[in-house]
């Protein structure tokens, strides 16, 4: 186990971190339980490196080999690193990452129609909200009305007992 401590009382270099996190990306892609054996490092240390990674911006999708499998989160990293090379450094970069570049296009289309559908999205329920509303104050008009009808007969039925009260006629109600 290699366990170095620098001058910010770190237990390891920034080099072994590098490297290690460069094992859980691609093309490599190598799992933390892996690297952890390998490197004698716990894999919560090797966690923590990824995650410290992907704040940074770097895809590690760690020990999904498939790029298919990726998070949209990777996906998305990717498609950011990629986004404003040119012909030449796009076909490096995929031969680093171990990457097609028709997959990273297809990832650019999706992240790029997401707006679109959080857009119709929206519409959608702005329009099923408005018909909603429309729905409550058609009901809200009709409880006001059977309220109204209700009271009105409360009122007869309390007018008809107080003049049967009036005029002496006691009959059975």
């Amino acid at each position: 186990m290699i366990t170095m401590t620098n001058k910010n009382n770190e237990r390891y270099s920034t080099e072994l971190k590098a490297t290690a996190v460069k094992k859980m990306m691609p093309p490599e892609n190598k799992g933390i339980r892996q690297l952890s054996q390998t490197l004698g490092i716990p894999e919560a240390t090797l966690y923590s490196w990824r995650k410290k990674a992907r704040i940074q911006g770097n895809a590690t999708p760690g020990t999904k080999k498939n790029v298919e499998k990726w998070s949209s989160e990777d996906k998305f990293l990717i498609v950011m690193e990629s986004f404003s090379m040119n012909q030449v450094e796009l076909a490096e970069y995929c031969r680093k990452k171990g990457l097609f570049k028709e997959q990273i296009e297809a990832w650019k289309k999706t992240c790029l129609s997401a707006n679109e559908q959080e857009e119709n999205r929206t519409r959608e329920l702005a329009t099923e909200l408005k018909e909603e509303k429309k729905q409550a104050r058609q009901l809200e008009k009709e409880l006001r009305h059977k309220e109204k009808a209700l009271a009105e007969a409360a009122a007869l039925l309390l007018l008809r007992k107080k003049a049967r009260a009036i005029l002496g006629d006691q009959e059975e109600e």
